[in-house]
């Protein structure tokens, strides 16, 4: 699988905004994160407007069919905007540092509310939630460099109406 446009623009995206990769680079980790930082953007997808312009078979999300930004404006069918890519970055560079940040595994057994060691003791806000759904969100982070990048590209939110 590959991840939003190439290695190349990715790092060269990553020089832009400072980040600097030390030591040797490790081309297995960075096409590795790479093909994450692509994959934490798909999760998205349920509020990108258009459809997949090759099908369900398309490894990503973008580019789409019939998409437009949040102000309307027509996306060209097949293209993935330059703000996608650099959000897929975004998310790149934190799985390169900390691969599976972005990916946390939860279980609603495994919350901890409170941990002591010796005489210090914490306690951490909970959610009485235990729909599994509500626990990912809360474990997961929110980066708001990759929502600020994304938010154009999303879906307007319609008011509900309920008729009775």
């Amino acid at each position: 699988m590959a991840g939003y446009l190439d290695i190349d623009a990715m790092q060269a995206y990553w020089a832009e905004q400072g980040y600097v990769v030390s030591g040797a680079v490790d081309t297995v980790k960075l096409t590795s994160a790479w093909n994450r930082g692509a994959s934490v953007i798909d999760r998205y997808e349920r509020s990108f407007s258009g459809i997949r312009s090759n099908g369900f078979e398309q490894e990503h999300a973008w580019g789409r069919n019939g998409a437009t930004t949040y102000y309307d404006q027509a996306i060209p069918n097949g293209v993935v905007p330059v703000a996608i890519a650099n959000a897929s970055f975004e998310a790149a560079w934190l799985e390169y540092g900390k691969p599976g940040i972005l990916s946390p595994v939860v279980t609603g057994s495994s919350v901890a509310k409170r941990k002591k060691v010796g005489q210090l003791e914490i306690e951490y806000a909970s959610s009485s939630s235990t729909d599994i759904d509500d626990l990912v969100r809360l474990a997961t982070p929110v980066v708001t460099a990759i929502e600020g990048l994304l938010w154009q590209f999303m879906r307007p939110a319609s008011p509900a109406i309920l008729v009775v």
